[in-house]
């Protein structure tokens, strides 16, 4: 299957989370996916993530619960070791849904809430820093013909 290319920034749909149009950074230097994650509460086997970015209209005050979750170590550009929570859900590129894996992190100091790395990147896409929203693009493309 040929690789679709992606530019560097892009509006994207998470829609089991019923997040749309969420901002995110192609990060070909970061291995894993990480979203922002205002506040996380593990309990009764049940992980409680409160999602809060005044930056960001579409993320905010959304509790989701995940009944499937785990733990992996990340390594940050600093070479900090961290210790996050996962979950797996599902991306809307280019009206296409994929499966993905997600780190929990507070990114609140960052310009994105959620950052896409290499894993899954691998075998579907080709990054050009020189584009953006480009699946955002295609989505408000068809929105218009389907209309």
């Amino acid at each position: 299957m040929p690789k679709k290319t992606i530019g560097r920034i892009d509006k994207v749909d998470f829609p089991t989370l019923d997040l749309f149009d969420i901002d995110v950074k192609i990060d070909t230097g970061a291995f894993t996916s990480s979203m922002h994650c205002h506040k996380v509460i593990e309990e009764d086997n049940l992980l409680k993530c409160l999602f809060f970015d005044k930056e960001h209209q579409n993320y905010n005050k959304k509790i989701i619960v995940y009944k499937n979750y785990t733990t992996t170590k990340v390594k940050s550009s600093n070479g900090m070791v961290q210790n996050r929570y996962m979950v797996k859900t599902s991306v809307l590129l280019f009206n296409k849904k994929y499966k993905i894996d997600l780190t929990l992190s507070t990114r609140s100091e960052m310009k994105y809430p959620i950052l896409i790395g290499r894993k899954f990147l691998s075998k579907k896409f080709i990054v050009d820093i020189n584009l953006k929203n480009l699946s955002y693009e295609q989505k408000k493309i068809n929105q218009k013909t389907q209309n």
